[in-house]
């Protein structure tokens, strides 16, 4: 049946439906590259919460999504900036996600993987910041999961030059029990990391970056690269340490960056990876095998949804996350910790449905269709 869809001039376009997805089987972890889908949260419809309370979490969906990921062999990046950090999930909620999280990753053998960072404070001296770090720090390794240093909002407010970056992360990294993921997030995703390892200019903060790694060796499993820069990306992991993985942070270019070339590729930690986890994890299987033009027909499709999701205001392509999430079935209602699902409009939301249900996302089509109606039927929009 032909649904009409909203576009962004107002006008409502018929389109039809796929009738059958794609299917795609769990399968084991990969042996090619190591890949990482940074994972949602799934929040509490019931909870009665404002924008500004503390995230009410359904543990269960939220839990049973993870089991979902880790069943297609892929790892979990948990507490990330795709959870909401900073966004609705504040760092008492982070941090029962990560325990939670670890403890369900050993009960089925999944890899996880925890965001560290400083959300606890909004501000305050490097020392305090220091100490914010160190307590996550020790949340995650308690936890048994690897860390993963995020970024820091109240460094970047307080840091007065490349020197205070280097200070901070070389005393965390003296200090963690096993190698971390260090994770530079551009301020596309968050704007208050402006300027972030001392400076506004790229260039120049490669090079802190870059310091900081080699000041610490066997300390640096990898580095997470969100800058949607591909060429940036590609300058920098051919400068790595041997033995330092780069990890994909790119939303917009992952398919050539986790390719590679003749001189090295990225493994992946990624936001998108959380509504294409089947269709990814088949992916990096053909990779698996050599055949680098079958990884590419199947991945380089998905880079328009990827594209819509992440347009600017880039930090806001959470909703779309959910949104998908919920249309997938993974979640019985489309409701976000901090209100965010209010944060993209209905045209955008309708052209996110459209991509993915062409890609043959939906395990259930035609209730991705009701779903769909639904909302419209929500927005006055006679589906």
């Amino acid at each position: 049946m032909t649904i009409h869809l909203p576009d962004a001039h107002g006008t409502l376009r018929p389109y039809e439906p796929r009738t059958e997805p794609l299917a795609f089987s769990p399968g084991v972890p990969f042996t090619s590259r190591t890949v990482f889908a940074a994972a949602h949260v799934v929040a509490d419809p019931y909870a009665d919460v404002t924008p500004d309370s503390p995230a009410a979490v359904d543990w269960d969906a939220t839990l049973a999504f993870r089991r979902h990921l880790w069943s297609h062999g892929l790892g979990v990046a948990e507490a990330m900036d795709t959870a909401q950090r900073g966004m609705g999930l504040h760092w008492a909620g982070a941090a029962e996600l990560i325990r939670r999280s670890a403890a369900e990753a050993r009960a089925v053998g999944g890899r996880i993987a925890c965001g560290v960072g400083t959300d606890q404070i909004t501000a305050g001296t490097l020392d305090d910041i220091r100490a914010a770090y160190e307590e996550q720090l020790a949340v995650v390794e308690e936890a048994g999961a690897q860390a993963i240093l995020m970024a820091s909002r109240a460094l970047a407010a307080t840091a007065r030059g490349p020197e205070d970056y280097l200070e901070i992360y070389g005393h965390l990294l003296r200090q963690t029990a096993d190698p971390v993921i260090l994770h530079w997030l551009g301020p596309m995703f968050d704007p208050a990391l402006e300027g972030y390892w001392g400076s506004s200019d790229p260039d120049a903060a490669t090079e802190v970056f870059l310091d900081v790694i080699a000041a610490h060796p066997g300390k640096v499993d990898g580095v997470k690269i969100s800058l949607l820069d591909a060429g940036r990306e590609i300058e920098l992991r051919r400068r790595l340490p041997k033995g330092v993985r780069c990890y994909t942070g790119d939303d917009f270019h992952y398919p050539e960056l986790i390719a590679g070339d003749e001189r090295g590729f990225s493994h992946a930690l990624l936001g998108v990876f959380d509504p294409l986890g089947p269709l990814a994890a088949e992916a990096v299987r053909v990779l698996d095998t050599g055949d680098t033009a079958g990884f590419r027909a199947l991945l380089d499709p998905t880079v328009d949804l990827a594209r819509h999701l992440f347009q600017a205001p880039t930090r806001y392509y959470k909703t779309g996350v959910v949104f998908l999430a919920w249309l997938a079935g993974h979640q019985s209602h489309f409701t976000m910790v901090g209100g965010l699902q209010s944060a993209r409009s209905l045209p955008h939301l309708a052209r996110a449905y459209e991509l993915a249900d062409r890609l043959g996302l939906f395990p259930d089509p035609r209730r991705a269709e009701d779903r769909m109606r639904n909302l419209l039927t929500l927005y006055g929009v006679d589906g």
